[in-house]
């Protein structure tokens, strides 16, 4: 199945990620007659109402009972069923952290966990509705593979994948609707494999989600200054490719981890634990969001709380560049 084309491109990034999951998750089903969805209240919110026109067979709205939700996801999957289980990220995995531990982590069933509008994509809805901890719940459970697309092209390459990949995994969506494109052609996707964006001699940028365009944006920003900045997308979280930072680590002066998380345990988390297995390794610098709650307001207010716009991100590398001999 490949749906990737350049007027889709332009219609997912209207669309936003989670307008984009549930149309790729209509050509999903169509190619695979196991693949079922099952939603907390969130049919509409999720993309997935032609889906639910389409397979109304394969549609399950569960109510707001996210604990039922995996474990019947579950029980669909010990059947031999594809199962995407569907909630906004901080709900899907906290409120259900313990079943989603035992069922898709202890028992490994194929269940496919999607967490929409992960980090400050609820903007107004304020603290309760911000997704900043699931990464590091869902990593530190065992044998569950964690997904976080850059672009809604991503969104549709980690949705396919995920299809096609025997186990338990989690998929965070973030970003609103008009989200930029950091993908404007098809490309190979592979689970593990983090893909180099931009080659730099100075900094490595390693970053995920839609903080991944707001990197490239920081790069050429701090290519005026005349620091040489690289980027990676680290799409997969769980398990890190950590031989991209491996190679970065040996000719980068400083290593950047940028995410629309916690800086506590997300990607600079796992970057920092990997980085700690050298004698040696360069400086690290982890950009994310800040450990507290703050204020609510709309999705850039969100970043720009937390220094997560491109040029604040520029700053604080520039800032610590000068601290490195």
């Amino acid at each position: 199945m490949n749906i990737v084309n350049p007027a889709n491109i332009r219609m997912w990034s209207m669309l936003g990620s989670r307008g984009t999951f549930g149309t790729c998750m209509l050509e999903v089903a169509k190619d695979n007659e196991k693949v079922i969805a099952l939603a907390a209240d969130l049919t509409t919110t999720a993309g997935l109402d032609r889906f639910r026109k389409e397979f109304p067979d394969r549609m399950i709205n569960t109510g707001i009972a996210e604990q039922n939700m995996i474990g019947m996801a579950s029980a669909f999957a010990n059947e031999g069923y594809v199962p995407f289980a569907v909630s906004f990220a901080n709900f899907s995995t906290l409120r259900a952290c313990e079943t989603v531990r035992h069922f898709l982590g202890y028992m490994h069933c194929n269940v496919k966990l999607v967490g929409l509008s992960a980090g400050f994509a609820m903007g107004m809805f304020g603290n309760t509705h911000y997704g900043m901890e699931d990464m590091g719940v869902i990593r530190t459970i065992p044998g569950i593979t964690i997904l976080s697309p850059a672009d809604c092209t991503e969104v549709v390459k980690a949705t396919e994948a995920a299809a096609r990949f025997n186990g338990p995994v989690y998929i965070r969506l973030t970003g609103i609707m008009n989200n930029p494109v950091v993908y404007k052609e098809d490309y190979t996707f592979e689970i593990g494999k983090a893909i180099s964006l931009l080659k730099g001699s100075d900094v490595t940028i390693i970053t995920t989600g839609t903080m991944v365009y707001n990197a490239i944006k920081a790069a050429a920003l701090l290519k005026e200054k005349g620091i040489s900045a690289g980027v990676i997308d680290m799409h997969t979280i769980k398990p890190l490719d950590v031989e991209i930072i491996k190679n970065e680590a040996i000719s980068s002066k400083l290593i950047v981890t940028v995410e629309e998380h916690s800086k506590i345990n997300g990607l600079g988390g796992a970057v920092a634990e990997y980085l700690s297995t050298f004698s040696c390794h360069p400086a690290l610098l982890k950009i994310g969001i800040d450990d507290n709650f703050k204020h609510a307001g709309d999705y850039k207010f969100m970043l720009s709380q937390n220094g997560l716009l491109p040029e604040q991100i520029a700053v604080s590398i520039e800032k610590k560049m000068t601290t490195i001999i």
